[in-house]
């Protein structure tokens, strides 16, 4: 009995890890998930020995299963309490209040709004982009203007400028990006390097000019 709820535990234990370092690869938290991949590893290594050393017992094999199961679920909740990352969240409503969308300003959300024209008539739009760890603040606002607002939310992987970008710094009028976690391959140099080559382009005569 005593090696049923050791297997169990490490495999609940492993699987909890794997589970949490896919949905830290999918956001693109490299680092991070390496870092936990050289502990999902250990423990994988001890609990498949345990395993294979006692093959002979049925019982294991369930446990083995068992904790496979149970650590899926455990890493997805844990991935929800951490909340990691950003969710961008479309909003239509028929209720107009030009300051609905300055008030979720004022505490904290970037938002974008516009008229919509639906089959009933005018809409309000609003795109909002929010931390998950405020993502439940911000449906308790939306609701309590609107309780019947169409919602619609995704999680965006990379963004650019607006709002919330804090790693982009202005010399010149020329953004330099500072953070390439925000889009994977640019960098400043790839930036300025792009910036040179059209300006080469511009400064170039024109071959099919007739003098």
């Amino acid at each position: 009995m005593g090696m049923v709820i050791i297997i169990l535990t490490i495999n609940i234990v492993y699987v909890s890890f794997f589970t949490v370092r896919m949905i830290l690869t999918l956001k693109g938290q490299k680092f991070l998930a390496a870092a936990l991949s050289s502990i999902e590893v250990m423990i994988y290594v001890i609990g498949l020995g345990l395993v294979l050393d006692n093959l002979n017992d049925i019982q294991n094999l369930i446990a083995y299963a068992a904790g496979y199961a149970l650590g899926v679920l455990l890493g997805s909740k844990i991935e929800e309490m951490l909340a990691l990352g950003y969710v961008t969240v479309k909003v239509i409503t028929n209720h107009f209040d030009e300051q609905l969308p300055n008030k979720l300003r004022d505490v904290g959300f970037g938002v974008t709004s516009w008229l919509g024209e639906g089959r009933d008539g005018p809409r309000l739009m609003m795109e909002i982009l929010t931390r998950r760890k405020r993502q439940q603040e911000l449906y308790n606002h939306i609701i309590a203007y609107d309780s019947k607002a169409f919602i619609i939310s995704h999680e965006p992987r990379h963004f650019h400028g607006g709002f919330w970008v804090k790693g982009i710094k202005r010399k010149d009028d020329i953004s330099q990006i500072i953070n390439d976690d925000n889009l994977p391959g640019v960098t400043e140099k790839t930036v300025q390097e792009v910036i040179e080559k059209t300006e080469g382009e511009n400064k170039s005569p024109n071959k099919d000019a007739t003098y």
